[in-house]
């Protein structure tokens, strides 16, 4: 069964163990995350000036709109506040930040009614994050930029918590998609061809829960939560920040949700950042991680 916990007090070391049995988390908005979120929109309003961002959709031809993200969401991840913000969510959210390491925030987009939903505003299928190297203590925080509604949120679909996919994750790893695929994503436009991992089987998408948290609210859930991009059929272009964390402890231990169906190869845990001073988690720890491209995967 799954719960979601509003505005819990419970510490950090409680949250995670409910984390990886499947639960979530919603909390309302903290001083950093609402920093964090006018970061964001001041950026992409200077990125779409004169123009609305939630609508410049609407009057921009789709090439123009690409070439305006290439630049806005990477100058986001890289802008000095970006982490500093972070380090404040997590405190703020107490978290012990000498052991809870961080990846760069990401500024996500999905337009309305199919405008883009592919390369760099890719709209995402049912998927756990798992399915893309990542660790089973990863921890995904979620956090809307402008107001969302149910019609541009992102949606869970529990009941497959605990049932199997099968998928194509085992042809993923995660050095090869960063060497190959990662830095292409601004020249699919139309269609995306790049190879992801995904469900090779039909699913029930209902039931799903959608959460709807105010500008600066975060939602936070186990990296093996099967989610995916609700199709916008608000007329908005959804703007929302996500990151992830992992736990030293857990990551040393090997303790985090189950793995039931991830086969990919790879990790991603060489990208988390020290809450403290962003030093990243030591290459020996990365390594015991680290597994091999299988070698269908190095074949163009």
């Amino acid at each position: 069964m799954n719960t979601i916990y509003f505005d819990s007090h419970i510490n950090d070391d409680i949250r995670r163990t409910h984390l990886y049995n499947g639960q979530i988390f919603v909390y309302s908005p903290s001083k950093s995350a609402i920093a964090l979120c006018e970061l964001a929109r001041e950026m992409a309003e200077a990125a779409f000036a004169p123009l609305d961002p939630t609508t410049a959709q609407h009057n921009l031809p789709v090439e123009k709109y690409v070439e305006i993200l290439a630049k806005l969401k990477p100058a986001f991840i890289h802008h000095p506040k970006s982490k500093e913000l972070i380090q404040g969510i997590l405190e703020e959210s107490g978290c012990d930040l000498s052991k809870t390491y961080f990846d760069v925030p990401r500024l996500r987009t999905a337009t309305s009614d199919g405008y883009l939903t592919s390369g760099i505003a890719y709209a995402f299928h049912p998927h756990r994050d798992t399915w893309y190297s990542a660790p089973q203590c990863q921890i995904n925080w979620w956090l809307p930029v402008y107001d969302v509604t149910s019609e541009n949120v992102m949606a869970f679909h529990p009941r497959y918590w605990n049932e199997p996919v099968k998928n194509s994750s085992r042809d993923y790893n995660y050095a090869k998609w960063n060497r190959e695929s990662r830095k292409t994503a601004a020249q699919h436009i139309k269609k995306d061809t790049r190879k992801q991992p995904r469900a090779e089987e039909l699913l029930e998408i209902e039931p799903q829960l959608r959460l709807v948290p105010k500008v600066g609210g975060m939602i936070l859930f186990s990296g093996a939560q099967m989610h995916s991009t609700v199709p916008n059929t608000s007329g908005y272009t959804r703007f929302s920040i996500d990151f992830r964390t992992v736990h030293l402890d857990d990551a040393i231990a090997r303790r985090g949700a189950p793995n039931i169906d991830s086969d990919c190869t790879g990790t991603s845990l060489g990208d988390f950042l020290r809450g403290t001073d962003f030093c990243r988690i030591s290459e020996d720890l990365v390594a015991r991680y680290d597994t091999p491209a299988r070698e269908e995967c190095l074949v163009s």
